[in-house]
């Protein structure tokens, strides 16, 4: 199982996803060089293919990625606007400081290609006749270079000798490879998947709807296509399927029925996957953007969030007993 993660999975998940970044660090230096609303086009064009490909990556949260902040770095939203205007006024910004977390990475550029201006025309002078175009496009080449960058570490990780240690370490403790990446799976799914793209814009955790915290805010007719990616993604990984999505590789699932983990009569795999495709089902009735959604009628979102949710108790509390895992990390959200 741990080889077919490594091999069919993340490593190839990875590569495709630093070709999307490396594309986008080449539109983004040719719109620097040359801003024009065509070369504008081209680089949002490749800032929207790589932000549906990092949904492929951003769950293996380990490793490298884990050392470096990889997530967090690449994609901690709602942007802080007012970090991104500090930094364009004082020509300067340090991307390792934590503090400099939410205003880089994909939603930083969200903000920089979208949220300038109500057209292109607008955006491009910021790059064009602005007093600061050149810090503007100074810090979107910034961005653009600590994505890839990052990308590269992890990358180079994976195909040197992280990969085999991944693989060896078959200990069945907190510091196993299948502890760590099932514990990191989980933490995905319901911090980043579940709460993050759908429970915290909703509202579920306060008092009233947050739209302004919806992935991809400026752009934000793409926030349904952002998660059915991570949906395919977490399903799929469960179920060992290859990157290329023509094998089905060993998985949680395979791991589930060779242990006979049974719920209410029925093979808990099956329980899963039925509900990963419950919530995918209702997932696609929303509105492509989750800012008009959460206005016009956010019991939807509300609806999506409970069929994620059911999904939490399945993977997180039966399949965690079933594999005799435990939680590694701190959980505070009452569910």
């Amino acid at each position: 199982m741990l080889a077919n993660w490594a091999d069919n999975i993340i490593v190839p998940a990875f590569t495709d996803f630093g070709t999307k970044t490396s594309a986008l660090e080449d539109a983004t230096q040719i719109f620097v060089d040359n801003p024009t609303t065509v070369n504008l086009e081209s680089l949002q064009n490749s800032w929207f293919n790589a932000y549906i490909s990092f949904q492929n990556v951003s769950l293996f949260d380990v490793g490298k990625a884990e050392q470096i902040n990889y997530r967090n770095r690449l994609n901690a939203y709602p942007t802080s606007v007012s970090k991104i205007d500090s930094y364009v006024e004082n020509e300067s910004v340090n991307f390792a400081l934590p503090a400099s977390f939410d205003a880089q990475g994909f939603p930083a550029l969200d903000y920089l290609l979208y949220g300038l201006g109500e057209t292109n025309e607008e955006i491009l002078g910021f790059y064009t006749t602005h007093t600061k175009a050149d810090s503007y496009k100074t810090l979107l080449n910034g961005v653009s270079q600590t994505i890839h960058s990052l990308t590269k570490e992890v990358i180079t990780s994976w195909t040197g000798p992280f990969r085999d240690s991944f693989v060896t370490n078959t200990a069945s403790s907190v510091n196993g490879s299948v502890d760590k990446m099932t514990n990191d799976f989980i933490y995905y799914y319901e911090k980043s998947l579940r709460a993050g793209k759908v429970g915290i814009p909703a509202g579920i955790f306060s008092n009233d709807p947050l739209p302004q915290n919806v992935e991809a805010l400026y752009k934000s007719d793409i926030s349904k296509e952002l998660l059915l990616a991570s949906i395919e993604t977490t399903r799929n990984f469960f179920n060992g399927e290859h990157f290329d999505g023509t094998t089905a590789g060993i998985g949680f699932k395979d791991y589930l029925d060779f242990l006979n983990s049974i719920k209410g009569g029925d093979d808990l795999s099956v329980l899963i996957n039925q509900q990963f495709n419950l919530a995918e089902e209702k997932a696609k009735t929303l509105n492509d953007n989750f800012t008009i959604q959460i206005g016009n009628d956010n019991s939807k979102m509300l609806e999506t969030y409970n069929e994620l949710q059911r999904n939490v108790v399945f993977i997180k509390v039966d399949m965690l007993q079933a594999l005799s895992i435990d939680v590694d990390y701190v959980d505070a959200d009452g569910d």
